[in-house]
């Protein structure tokens, strides 16, 4: 998701650069019809009142993207055969909570993580109502960014409280409990990657929810401020680029967490920027996926079912 985002902990806000601005005004939205997703199952969590349109898709930067997702998903990407180590992880992507950057941010990570053993779970979040056509979302768009124009900061509420989106974690992670022995899942290895607004979501689903136990979390280029975090908190790999606009030098979240005595790893990558998803040629953040499997390993949440 490179147009896009995110939050301070809590405090959820949209926070844009000029430079972001006109990077963003770069590219250009193109039709794309739906794609076949034959794997993923309705979480039933609800709608989105007052939804204008249709769920929708275009393409930017080469990705898919799809908006206007009034109805949650939860897509498996499971290991081989004879290949699981037990563990799992629920994808969230990004898109200022307005779109998301499915694949950059979903499928291809997803499989990625499958194919070192971990079963992935890519998360179809509901989503902020947008317009239909692709003119008036590239408007909408673009109405973000203007606020920065001047080169004053900007911000614009994105969600008030993330209850639906909330809602459709805590639904993705019951459906991946109930079927925990079927997917070859242990229950207690349950953790959450997400990226931009997905990181965003995964720290507020870490801090708020009553029903989520997860084992891990790691908020890929999410917001850096502050939060309180609780004595119980997972594990946290934090992974964010220096010249990231989200990053401004600060420290927060991984510092939060190191206060708490809570276990956390954070890598700050030379460059990269936002929305790299598992990276690009060229970018130090290039790479980070191994690094974050080996920090599973070590951290003991990889151990073949058939072992336990």
């Amino acid at each position: 998701m490179r147009t896009a985002l995110l939050s301070a902990g809590t405090a959820l806000v949209l926070l844009l650069t000029p430079a972001t601005c006109a990077f963003a005004q770069d590219g250009a939205l193109h039709p794309l019809q739906p794609p076949a997703e034959p794997e993923s199952i309705r979480l039933g969590s609800g709608g989105v009142e007052q939804q204008p349109a249709p769920e929708g898709w275009f393409r930017q930067w080469g990705e898919p993207m799809v908006h206007n997702v009034s109805t949650a998903t939860l897509t498996p990407f499971l290991p081989a055969p004879g290949t699981g180590n037990g563990a799992a992880v629920i994808v969230a992507p990004g898109g200022a909570f307005r779109w998301l950057s499915i694949n950059n941010e979903g499928w291809k990570v997803a499989k990625a993580l499958a194919d070192r053993g971990i079963a992935a779970f890519v998360l179809k979040y509901r989503l902020i109502p947008t317009p239909d056509s692709l003119d008036k979302l590239q408007a909408s768009m673009d109405r973000l960014f203007a606020a920065v124009g001047s080169g004053q900061p900007a911000s614009a509420p994105l969600s008030p409280d993330l209850s639906l989106q909330l809602a459709d974690a805590e639904a993705a992670y019951g459906l991946i409990v109930s079927r925990a022995k079927a997917w070859g899942v242990d229950p207690h290895r349950i953790g959450m990657v997400g990226f931009s607004a997905g990181a965003a979501l995964t720290l507020h689903a870490t801090l708020h929810s009553s029903t989520m136990k997860l084992a891990f979390i790691a908020p890929i280029y999410g917001g850096m401020g502050p939060v309180d975090v609780p004595k119980d908190a997972p594990p946290m790999f934090n992974v964010i680029a220096s010249d990231d606009f989200l990053f401004r030098g600060q420290f927060g979240v991984v510092k939060s967490w190191f206060d708490a005595g809570r276990p956390v790893e954070f890598h700050l990558y030379q460059n990269g920027g936002h929305g790299f998803g598992l990276g690009y040629p060229g970018n130090t953040a290039n790479g980070w996926l191994p690094v974050f499997v080996h920090w599973l390993e070590v951290n003991g949440l990889f151990k073949p079912m058939a072992a336990q």
